[in-house]
């Protein structure tokens, strides 16, 4: 059974519940959700935080974009916490070129950016996502 919040995404992660598919998971639940109100009941509530800060600035970050790219036209304050932000920049890639790194730099949306999260331009699509 998929995560209805983000917050129970985060618990599962705590739990041994690889990352990546916890929080995929997660993304389908908001994306199925039926209406606005919906969307940000599942982001609504403060994710716990871990010992992991890249995780801690992550769920800030997914949770304002999504809030944004699906115009909920609210954001859960929890988002603006100082420990949702990292010190260091973080490329999610594995990929060491500069050039790589450069063009992840000029292309993360401004909700990842701002927390020193340099990916993809659309890093939260799923294979079955209306584009909003």
């Amino acid at each position: 059974m998929r995560p209805n919040t983000l917050a129970e995404a985060i618990e599962r992660i705590r739990a041994g519940e690889p990352q990546d598919i916890a929080l995929a998971e997660f993304v389908d639940s908001f994306l199925l959700a039926p209406d606005a109100d919906a969307k940000y009941a599942s982001i609504e509530g403060e994710p716990a935080r871990t010992d992991d800060p890249r995780l801690n600035a992550l769920v800030g970050a997914m949770a304002e974009y999504l809030a944004k790219q699906h115009r909920i036209n609210r954001v859960p304050t929890w988002v603006s916490d100082p420990c949702r932000r990292l010190d260091e920049p973080w490329f999610t890639t594995s990929s060491s070129e500069p050039a790589m790194k450069e063009y992840l730099a000029f292309t993360s949306p401004a909700e990842f950016r701002s927390r020193n999260i340099f990916t993809e331009e659309r890093p939260l699509r799923r294979a079955r996502a209306k584009v909003a």
